[in-house]
């Protein structure tokens, strides 16, 4: 029995890892772009991302949607990826990062709210308090006293983090097809993502300037392992940890950033910033916590027992 639980542990402690790999590549996302990129193109850094990781992962997994799927997959694909890519560059271009930075990290109260109302699913008081501790250690690690408040770009950040955390629910809620691989289910919705970005791309910033060498390392990054490989393990996290504690793994986001910047640009942190990061990597740790259960009884029926664990299970997860 020692030994089976140690298994579970360890393979939960590997899926929290496997999916905190999403956020951490997020968060080098701004320097990349800064760095790699051409300059004052958010649209195309969004499009560039999102339709050909898309098409990739669609042409791996050679499966199309079907039945409902195809609107569920429409849905999904403007909620994570076409409406937005668009309103978080757009909301950051109007805002300090720091700030943005820290309306993104209320994602996880908006998930427990959503869960409530959609999954219904009661948070736990732990999960608001790691919500909250997030939210606060998040704010001191990425803002500064000169940080300007653009009210525009507030409504934009939180309009975008709704959205995400919206997608993320449903994304738990309806999980995907019998049979068909994550590979097929993210491409789905990165093309659809894709496919609306692009053309605003067009119509907002014109034609793209031909690229250099550093520009396509940069794009092929983000392509291949900020996108593509970043949202299967994202998804899969969703599927297998639910969706309350997936979302606390986003404060991975800022802390890498904050952590790019300092190795590669040579910034430094101040004490303040110090303890914000101690208290975001607490937070983030505390919203995951394995829930303590129940042990188990040996009953007649298992066939019911199970189906109500797996209940229980979802339930405590989120």
């Amino acid at each position: 029995m020692a030994v089976q639980g140690g298994s579970k542990g360890l393979g939960r402690l590997g899926m929290l890892l496997a999916t905190a790999v999403a956020p951490a590549t997020w968060g080098t996302t701004y320097l990349v772009t800064t760095e790699m990129l051409p300059a004052d193109r958010p649209l195309l850094a969004a499009g560039v991302r999102a339709l050909p990781a898309g098409l990739i992962l669609v042409a791996l997994a050679r499966r199309l949607p079907t039945g409902v799927w195809w609107w569920r997959s429409f849905v999904l694909g403007m909620l994570n990826v076409g409406l937005f890519f668009p309103l978080i560059f757009a909301g950051a271009y109007r805002l300090p990062g720091g700030v943005a930075a820290t309306i993104g990290a209320v994602s996880p109260l908006i998930v427990a709210g959503l869960s409530f109302l959609i999954l219904k699913v009661r948070t736990r008081p732990r999960v608001l308090l790691a919500g909250v501790g997030g939210v606060i250690g998040v704010g001191l690690l990425v803002l500064s006293s000169q940080a300007r408040i653009d009210p525009i770009g507030v409504g934009l950040m939180l309009v975008a983090t709704t959205l995400m955390a919206s997608g993320v629910v449903m994304s738990a809620r309806w999980g995907r097809p019998e049979g068909v691989s994550l590979l097929a289910t993210t491409g789905w919705q990165l093309t659809v993502g894709g496919m609306v970005i692009v053309p605003l791309m067009f119509a907002v910033e014109g034609m793209p300037p031909v690229p250099t060498g550093r520009n396509l390392l940069g794009f092929g990054y983000l392509v291949l392992i900020g996108t593509a490989l970043a949202y299967v393990l994202w998804f899969r996290g969703i599927e297998r940890l639910g969706a309350g504690v997936a979302s606390f793994l986003g404060l991975v986001n800022p802390v890498i950033a904050t952590l790019a910047g300092l190795i590669v640009l040579g910034q430094t942190l101040t004490p303040l910033q110090v303890l914000g990061l101690v208290i975001a990597l607490g937070a983030m740790v505390l919203g995951q916590r394995a829930p303590r259960r129940a042990p188990e009884v040996r009953v007649e029926a298992p066939v019911t027992i199970t189906k109500r664990t797996r209940r229980s299970e979802v339930v405590e997860a989120s």
